[in-house]
């Protein structure tokens, strides 16, 4: 596989090296300098210099033939922002970091499924730890077609779960509203905020992106963002 990082950050240094001694190939675009030189030298993996937020600079990063876009630089907005930019030029998997939990719901509204907070994966596990629980992920239970989508409950979505008049062959299994967990029945009442999580078929995702993704920044706005 072909796997494109955005920011030599030390999770960068740490993943790249393990996908490289597995045969795949691996790219990293960078700003610093200093920091390219580094990564030549002690792993040598491909390197772009330049701003990864950039749609002429990612498009040097081949998206078409890249199976993976880990945006992971040290600083939550552009990760958000190059995220965007790299399904717009057709990455195939996207995945973008952020630190501050307060933009997950923003990263929802957006689209940007793959989204990863490290501080709190880390602090669940050691919790589940002390616990004496076994951790697994959940993408070792989601198999074949079924699929996860994710949404956050806007002002005119504050119905019951049966209300919501979900397609056929979906069901929504819990929510999280801030930090509480809830199991979702039919008569549970939506709020405005609220983290929702659906499982599918594979093949009704386009249709609940259709209904609750916003849709991608169009050129004139990421130039503005960026």
């Amino acid at each position: 596989m072909r796997i494109v990082f955005v920011g030599a950050s030390s999770l960068t240094f740490h993943t790249a090296r393990l996908l490289l001694q597995r045969g795949h190939d691996v790219v990293v675009i960078e700003r610093n300098e200093h920091i390219i030189q580094e990564l030549m030298e002690s792993i040598g993996c491909g390197v772009i210099h330049g701003d990864g937020s950039k749609p002429a600079i990612l498009q040097e990063a081949d998206p078409g033939n890249s199976d993976y876009l880990f945006c992971v630089t040290d600083n939550d907005q552009t990760n958000i922002i190059s995220s965007l930019v790299g399904r717009s030029l057709g990455f195939a998997q996207v995945v973008t970091r952020i630190d501050d939990p307060e933009f997950e719901h923003i990263c929802i509204e957006l689209g940007l499924e793959n989204t990863i907070i490290p501080s709190r994966t880390i602090s669940r596990y050691l919790a589940a730890m002390v616990q004496g629980e076994k951790s697994l992920s959940i993408s070792a239970m989601v198999k074949n077609d079924a699929a996860l989508f994710s949404f956050v409950v806007e002002d005119h979505e504050t119905v019951t779960v049966k209300e919501l008049k979900l397609p056929e062959g979906c069901r929504l299994m819990f929510l999280y509203r801030g930090d509480k967990f809830i199991l979702a029945e039919d008569n549970t009442q939506l709020k405005t905020g609220d983290e929702v999580v659906i499982i599918c078929h594979s093949n009704k995702l386009e249709q609940l992106r259709s209904r609750w993704v916003h849709t991608d920044l169009s050129k004139d706005e990421l130039d503005n963002s960026i």
